[in-house]
């Protein structure tokens, strides 16, 4: 039997159910169209929009974090989270439908705006629900969501994919939304005070926050996909022009919205929040396209394909069990150049996969050990931002850490994938598929030389547990942006 005042208290199943069963299905989601987008490319042609379809999710969920902040700041969580589960079923339904690639894409970015308004919703549920003992292992619960997915989200996408169709992957996701869904509001409506918050609380200087960023959010979302459209395929003047602009504008975005000193790795926080951004440009850049190089250049089945992404996200979780363990051991600033070193030579190591002699069982086992590289680097970023930024400051900190990691993975997908559509273009996506792992290597090397940079004072031991990014309640509550 729980404990009376435990999340599985029958006063708070219901909200511990719902938060935890929304999470695990965007984590599934996340996870299975990885694995059948090869399936998906073949079918509806244009890859050169391939990296666009993970592009465009993750650059509207920055917009949907900052306008379910807003939403939630008038008092209400239910109106902004139906909001954002109408979007991504909506989402889903034309996904599961769409006829072009062009479709797909407008479908994941609906997709995105919904998605992006679970995180700010599942922290200030906890934040007004539970007692502050509570809440950190809640926050332990929810990093559990991926676990499940992880185990069997690639392998059953694939076997739907092989068996009887890609579309029923986004389309079998409806009957359980709506049952995620009704749990969660009925848990919000009932166990959750719906209330406006106070001009004082933390909360609403979130909010107020959010509402400040917002446009900046904007254009920050606008530059990156210039920048991307420019890189994916238009003709030349227009491309350095979309490039040149893309760049600009997203550059002076990114710095408003972060730290002082980010763009350059000033030492300690700024470096710590753009690090983290260079981290998953550079796994991102790679993972979502090693179902592609090993589905359509080694001729493996979508359901085995998956293998790669499951061992990676398993390995991650022990990575980020392991630097928790050791904290006391090590410092952050160890953790992050060993897992950026061991994140460089496996990704650099699974390149060769495209060979036709490398055994593929190789690049399953190599991409197990990116991903426990992302475990042991990722998490301790976060401490460093916690560790430099003041008390006062610590949610704008961890909202730019948010922004610096959500981008990075945007803009590694879209790289990536303007490579491997200029491969196609070329007539060899081996060969475009080499790049963006060359690419990505790089990256991951210049965020090595650059681990330095978090500081001296991280010369010391730390403490800390994280989960992986996608889908994940921010750190702080004024993250909403």
């Amino acid at each position: 039997m729980p404990p009376p005042d435990g999340l599985w208290s029958p006063n708070r199943r219901a909200l511990t159910a719902g938060l935890v069963s929304t999470i695990t299905l965007i984590a599934f989601e996340a996870l299975a169209i990885a694995t059948v987008m090869p399936v998906v490319a073949e079918e509806l042609g244009r890859v050169d929009l391939y990296g666009w379809v993970f592009s465009a999710f993750l650059l509207s969920s920055l917009l949907g974090i900052v306008i379910a902040g807003l939403m939630i700041d008038r008092g209400g969580l239910v109106r902004p989270f139906l909001a954002g589960l109408a979007l991504f079923a909506a989402g889903l339904i034309v996904a599961g439908a769409a006829p072009t690639m062009e479709i797909l894409v407008i479908a994941r970015f609906a997709q995105g705006l919904g998605a992006g308004a679970v995180p700010p919703i599942a922290y200030v549920a906890i934040g007004r629900a539970l007692p502050e003992g509570l809440r950190p292992l809640m926050f332990a619960t929810l990093s559990t969501a991926w676990v499940v997915p992880g185990l069997i989200g690639p392998w059953i996408a694939g076997v739907v994919a092989d068996a009887l169709h890609w579309r029923l992957v986004f389309l079998g996701l409806l009957p359980i939304l709506a049952v995620a869904g009704l749990v969660t509001v009925r848990a919000l409506q009932v166990g959750v005070p719906d209330r406006p918050p106070s001009p004082d609380s933390a909360e609403h200087r979130a909010a107020a926050a959010s509402a400040r960023r917002l446009p900046l959010a904007v254009l920050l979302v606008v530059g990156a996909a210039a920048l991307i459209a420019g890189l994916t395929g238009a003709e030349p003047p227009l491309a350095v022009g979309l490039v040149g602009v893309g760049a600009v504008v997203t550059g002076f975005a990114f710095a408003r919205l972060t730290p002082p000193g980010t763009l350059v790795a000033r030492r300690g926080l700024p470096a710590a929040v753009i690090l983290r951004g260079v981290l998953t440009f550079a796994f991102f850049a790679a993972d979502l396209y090693v179902a592609l190089a090993l589905v359509s250049v080694r001729g493996l089945k979508p359901a085995e394909a998956g293998l790669a992404l499951t061992a990676a996200t398993l390995s991650w979780t022990a990575g980020s069990w392991i630097q928790a363990r050791n904290a006391r051991r090590f410092s952050a600033r160890a953790f992050v150049a060993s897992g950026f070193g061991i994140v460089t030579l496996g990704i650099a190591a699974f390149g060769l996969v495209l060979l036709p002699g490398t055994p593929v069982v190789i690049g399953v086992a190599v991409w197990a050990v990116v991903g426990l590289g992302m475990g042991l680097s990722y998490s301790p970023l976060a401490l460093v931002v916690l560790r430099d930024a003041a008390p006062e400051a610590q949610g704008a900190a961890t909202s730019a850490l948010q922004l610096s990691d959500v981008l990075g993975t945007a803009l590694g997908a879209g790289i990536g994938g303007a490579l491997v559509a200029a491969g196609e273009r070329a007539g060899d996506l081996a060969l475009g598929l080499a790049g963006a792992f060359v690419v990505a290597a790089a990256v991951a090397a210049a965020g090595f030389l650059a681990s330095p940079r978090l500081g001296s004072r991280d010369g010391r031991p730390m403490v800390t547990t994280e989960a992986r990014p996608e889908a994940a309640p921010p750190p702080e509550p004024e993250t909403h942006g």
